[in-house]
């Protein structure tokens, strides 16, 4: 616009100085004819103004020519100014360009940050990524397509992201269940380790109570979920944090915690934990039959926890104490139950003795990770009662087996090394045994030494199981003391009473038997040091328990005691079974003759007197009381036979026959069978039998029946009543006499008498009554 409007100029610049000529010109010939003196003026201005013509002419191609040089510069000008207007309109869209560009680059490269995370399965910085292209970087890009796309994807990512999370937790809590075995057999290690350690050493840590690593969303995951720790300079056992990747948990609560969804996945982890310790407190059925069975059950009891421990102190929150101990209350309860269910079932010492060092290390371990565990060590102590009840059975089949393999009979020995060993055994001193020459026999047999050294042995056993159980000395000694003493008061007292009351003991391993068990009550006292000596209690400390060695010992002395006499007299009564007496035998005829004894009664003398002889090493008055029960035996049994209601006739023949044997049995007595009797002591259990005796053959009725109830009364010692049914006896052989007519006038009036004697009894024993 510009150039055109400078060429219409020149053009009418062109133009004007030619119009103005005409009209110059014809202005000029007018005047020339009215104004003569001024024609040559107006040809000299004519000829200037030819010469402006020309110079017009000059001007104005000069004029045109600028023109046209102007117009060709003017469309370069034109040009440039169009160039530099299309520069200044790029140059605005170009700082737009970089403008928005600079916008949507972050974008960009957050999602291409994202997509590498997602990739990379690096959630937690994923769902950062996420949330700063959500909230800063797509607000301010604008409202692009590619922008709409990657805002319509988010949801879906974010959903992908806490699934994928989810599984690895999932992943995580099956791996973790798989791996409580190993996990809890390593934290035992620990505790093992930690326990082993000298006193003197410098204190470590609480067991599991390492320097934890903080656990968070930038915390680097293992390759795999179990590893073991390679770093032996910081301890020599890894921790659950060196044997587990908890990554997967942390990310999971981190995501869901930027999700808003904490609540649902500490309810959800807490949910599958829970289901979890119930099946690793759910034992197997035949965990009872081998340690290795009660070992996995507290391994994966122990790698349970400690996981809780772990997520407890590194999570922030995910569980809380109040949660691990309400799970370990659960847990203490179902594990007491299954314990005591299944020891019960065991019947091996050996078994439960593992088992309560394997509970006390379990106990152990998990007090080291803060939890309580007394109804554990409570449960231990009733474990003892059984495994006391099983140590038992155990030594009622030893006793019984030492008992039924001695030979009862007194120890030889031949050289001193062989007395020592003896003594080593049992102790047992006596001054006058080690003074006598090789070879020589010791009182007692076989079975006191090693009854004695089997009470040690269960006194060791009882003292394994009492270790580490976090007892007073005091305690130990007592709960030694129990277990001992129900082993001497039931179960060794009823092996010593089958020993004494089986078939086929004979005398002579009565008497060894008391002789042993005499011994064996001299020992307690040394019973009683042992115990004091592995406990570090006196014997005479307050409430100290005292052991029944002696009274078991001496009730077992007395059965045997016992035994004897039933064994005596139930020999006696089979001599006496051979007694054939004749009770209607006349008497022999002739003063002077001397009726013999029985032969059964001269046998039975001979067996008393050999007997006897055996009894010579009883101690104290045993042999003087068997000795007096058989004589005692055989007087009562002789009256019984005499006033057997099935004899109903006696006369006074097989009366003088008795009275002889009676003498026998009074000679025996008087040749002192057994040491000990003072005067004619023995013949004490006699009297009653010889005082009816005498009282018949020497009819001394006047006496007795003067004398009754006195002091000084010659029969003091013939019942009325007896008397009475014996003269009953002898009158009905005179009544049943077939010729009792042609008796003689002696044998007639002596019928009388009888009849006269117990009319006088039945009187006197009326008067007595009264």
């Amino acid at each position: 616009t510009h150039t055109n409007t400078l060429g219409l100029s020149a053009e009418s610049t062109g133009g004007g100085p030619e119009t103005q000529g005409t009209h110059t010109h014809t202005h000029t010939h007018t005047h020339t004819h009215t104004h003569t003196l001024t024609h040559q003026g107006f040809v000299d201005s004519i000829t200037e103004l030819l010469k402006v013509r020309g110079e017009a002419q000059k001007l104005k191609s000069q004029v045109t020519d600028t023109n046209r040089r102007l117009q060709d510069d003017g469309k370069d000008l034109l040009g440039c100014m169009e160039e530099l207007q299309q520069c200044r309109l790029q140059q605005r869209n170009i700082a737009s360009t970089v403008e928005k560009l600079s916008l949507c680059l972050p974008v960009l490269e957050t999602y291409s940050r994202l997509q590498e995370q997602m990739r990379a399965k690096r959630y937690y910085p994923a769902l950062r990524t996420l949330e700063q292209l959500e909230q800063t970087c797509l607000p301010r890009a604008g409202r692009y397509r590619f922008c709409s796309i990657m805002a319509d994807n988010i949801p879906h990512l974010r959903t992908h992201i806490r699934d994928t999370a989810m599984t690895q937790l999932k992943d995580f809590l099956e791996s973790i269940r798989k791996h409580s075995d190993k996990i809890g057999e390593t934290a035992i290690r620990q505790a093992q380790l930690q326990r082993s350690l000298d006193s003197s050493a410098q204190p470590r840590p609480l067991i599991g109570r390492r320097v934890r690593k903080e656990a968070g969303p930038g915390a680097k995951g293992h390759d795999s979920m179990m590893e073991q720790n390679e770093d032996e300079e910081e301890e020599d056992v890894p921790g659950a944090q060196e044997l587990v990747d908890f990554s997967p948990v942390y990310r999971c609560l981190h995501i869901y915690t930027v999700l808003g969804l904490r609540d649902e996945f500490e309810n959800y982890y807490r949910k599958q934990r829970r289901k979890q310790a119930r099946l690793v407190l759910q034992p197997h059925s035949n965990m009872h039959e081998t340690l290795d069975g009660y070992r996995r059950y507290f391994n994966q009891i122990v790698g349970f926890f400690v996981v809780e421990d772990h997520v407890l102190h590194t999570s922030q929150g995910l569980v809380n104490r109040v949660y691990v101990e309400e799970l370990w209350e659960l847990a203490l309860s179902k594990i007491v139950a299954a314990l005591r269910t299944h020891s019960s079932y065991c019947d091996n010492p050996d078994l439960v003795l593992d088992l309560k060092n394997l509970i006390v290390l379990f106990a152990d371990t998990l007090q080291g990770y803060g939890f309580p565990v007394s109804q554990l060590f409570d449960m231990l102590l009733e474990i003892h009662e059984q495994y006391g009840e099983i140590l038992l059975k155990r030594w009622n089949l030893t006793f019984r087996q030492v008992l039924d393999q001695d030979n009862y009979s007194p120890i030889p020995v031949s050289t001193e090394q062989e007395y020592k060993n003896y003594t080593s055994m049992f102790p047992f001193q006596d001054p006058e045994l080690e003074k006598l020459p090789f070879p020589k026999k010791l009182p007692f047999s076989e079975f006191v030494p090693k009854v004695y050294n089997q009470l040690k042995e269960f006194i060791y056993a009882c003292l394994k199981y009492s270790e580490d159980l976090h007892l007073s000395s005091t305690e130990v000694d007592d709960m030694i003391r129990k277990s001992t003493n129900l082993l001497l008061s039931r179960t060794l007292s009823h092996c010593l009473q089958y020993a004494i009351k089986k078939k086929n003991v004979g005398m002579a391993e009565l008497v060894q038997v008391i002789i042993n068990t005499t011994h064996l009550e001299q020992s307690c006292h040394f019973l009683e040091e042992f115990i004091s000596n592995i406990t570090n209690v006196p014997p005479d400390a307050i409430n100290s328990t005292k052991l029944y060695g002696t009274s078991t010992f001496k009730d077992a002395r007395h059965a045997a005691e016992a035994e004897i006499y039933s064994s005596l007299n139930a020999k006696i009564d089979q001599f006496l079974q051979l007694a054939d007496y004749d009770w209607m035998s006349p008497l022999q005829s002739g003063s002077n003759l001397q009726l013999q004894p029985s032969d059964f009664l001269i046998d039975l003398i001979t067996f008393l007197q050999s007997t006897f002889s055996v009894f010579t090493n009883l101690p104290g008055k045993v042999a003087q009381t068997a000795c007096m029960s058989a004589c005692k035996h055989i007087s009562t049994s002789l009256m019984q036979l005499l006033l057997d209601p099935e004899v109903r006739q006696i006369s006074i023949g097989v009366l003088h026959q008795l009275d002889a044997d009676v003498r026998e049995c009074e000679g025996f007595a008087r040749a002192g069978p057994v040491a000990g009797f003072q005067g004619d002591t023995l013949l004490l259990a006699f009297s009653d039998l010889r005082q009816l005796l005498d009282l018949f053959t020497q009819w001394d009725w006047s006496s007795y029946l003067a004398d009754y109830g006195k002091p000084t009364c010659k029969y003091l010692r013939v019942n009325p009543h007896a008397a009475l049914a014996l003269l009953e006896k002898m009158r009905e052989t005179s009544r049943k006499n077939v010729v009792f007519a042609q008796f003689r006038k002696s044998d007639r009036d002596r019928h009388k008498l009888i009849d006269t004697v117990i009319k006088q009894l039945r009187n006197l024993i009326a008067q007595h009554t009264s």
